[in-house]
């Protein structure tokens, strides 16, 4: 292959399925043994963008905003920490977890973007938030994922001070979810074709097979 797959993954730091679904793909690349032949870039997605700096309890959120009961909590929790432990990432839920606004994580990684840290930046939120019960909408704990990843802690945090990145990041947001995107994670293969939903390694390695065939 000659011309590398380009994978925009539309996601958020606190969906549980965007990082199952990422641990998957990244086993099917790493099978085919392409990992020299794709390009990974993360696009921004706020499952809560409304979320009110304080935050709320996640299960108190889910409930409102789905109807979700407490049984229901309970036992998708579970399902999750299962699915994590076979893909090897670590869910510890825990009383008290709250649902965050995203929007400044989502900024630092556009940052991140531009010095190829991205992917290490979005790992380490996703372990942040969901393996060490850290609340990644807090300022302080976003300084220390970046230095965590060997970022300029002073020189990223300066861009959450910057109005044209912040629109920036905002407005492609609104570009993915009017190409139709509306749940995540959603996969978009060299701007062509999508699959959205955490597939098995097996469906990505099927997709992945086919593109590089063309």
């Amino acid at each position: 292959m000659s011309k590398k797959i380009k994978l925009d993954i539309v996601s958020d730091v606190v969906c549980p399925w965007c990082i199952i679904g990422y641990k998957r793909l990244d086993a099917a690349i790493k099978e085919l043994g392409m990992e020299d032949n794709i390009e990974v870039e993360w696009q921004p997605f706020q499952l809560n963008p409304d979320m009110p700096p304080e935050g709320e309890d996640l299960c108190a959120h889910l409930k409102r905003k789905y109807g979700t009961t407490l049984e229901d909590s309970i036992r998708f929790r579970k399902e999750m920490t299962e699915l994590g432990e076979y893909v090897g990432f670590k869910f510890d839920y825990f009383d008290g977890l709250k649902a965050v606004n995203t929007l400044d994580a989502h900024i630092l990684l556009e940052y991140a973007k531009k010095v190829g840290k991205q992917t290490e930046l979005k790992n380490r939120l996703f372990a942040s938030f969901y393996s060490e019960q850290k609340d990644i909408s807090n300022k302080s704990i976003l300084r220390q994922e970046l230095q965590s990843v060997g970022l300029n802690v002073e020189e990223a945090m300066k861009s959450l001070d910057d109005d044209i990145l912040r629109n920036h990041v905002r407005s492609q947001e609104q570009q993915w979810k009017q190409t139709g995107i509306s749940g995540v994670p959603t996969i978009v293969f060299n701007r062509e074709s999508t699959i959205s939903g955490a597939q098995s390694v097996d469906t990505y390695k099927q997709v992945l097979t086919e593109l590089a065939k063309t």
